[in-house]
Parts: C-alpha cells; structure tokens; sequence
C-alpha cells in the first residue's frame, strides 16, 4: 500500500473520532509486515484517563480480527498545523510489536518519520537480558 493511501486511511479513520471533550480528532493506520492495513480513531471518555487512543485501537483491531502482532508502518493524522507524534503511552504499547517506522502527519506540511524506538529509548522490556 502506497504511502499517501496509508494517510488517507488515517485521515478517514480520525473522522470517525469520538471526542467530544478535547475534539482532537486522531486518526491511525498501521500496516503489518503481512501487508494488511489496519485503523483505529481515538475514542475519548468523560473520565479522561479511560480514553483509548487511536493507535492502540489500531493495534487491537490487528489482534482482534487477524491475530497479527508484527507491524511494518505506523501513519498517525492529526488535524493540527504540526505533526503530533504518539503519546507516552501508545509509544511503550507500539514497542511490543517490534520497532516500525512511525510517520506523524497533520494539516500543515510538515511530517516527521521516526522508529519506534528512537521515539522511546528506554522502553520497559520484559523480553530483555
């Protein structure tokens, strides 16, 4: 899949958003090293720290519905003028399943690509020696 069709489906799966509360809107789409695509929107709650972000659901949604656990890319969209890379949270969850390239982008023009482990380089590892 094309890089700029991996954006569109993250675009598309952020205006399925559920935020009422902050109406920051994320969207993600994430391709598994099978080649399939996955998404997953943010989904706020009126107790903030039940809110479930949209790469989390994205991972859930691979889980859930083929069992893939080996991510290849991570494309994050939010509708801001600068990129908004993954939260703390999302960043230890998405280095269970290996190190992908992430891509933030947003409405401006600017993007930013990284690994996931540059993005959190000490991550909790309970595989590790």
């Amino acid at each position: 899949m094309s890089e700029s069709e991996l954006q569109q489906r993250a675009k598309d799966a952020a205006s399925k958003a559920y935020a009422p509360y902050s109406q920051f809107k994320v969207g993600c789409a994430l391709l598994t090293k099978s080649g399939n695509v996955y998404t997953g929107c943010n989904v706020e709650n009126a107790s903030y720290g039940l809110t479930v972000c949209a790469e989390r659901n994205a991972i859930a949604n691979a889980i859930n519905e083929e069992g893939e656990i080996e991510i290849d890319k991570i494309v994050v969209y939010t509708p801001t003028p600068t990129p908004t890379p993954p939260c703390g949270a999302c960043r230890q969850v998405i280095h269970e399943f290996g190190n992908p390239e992430i891509k933030s982008f947003c409405e401006g023009e600017k993007s930013n690509t990284h690994k996931s482990n540059a993005l959190l380089p000490y991550a909790f590892d309970l595989n590790k020696d």
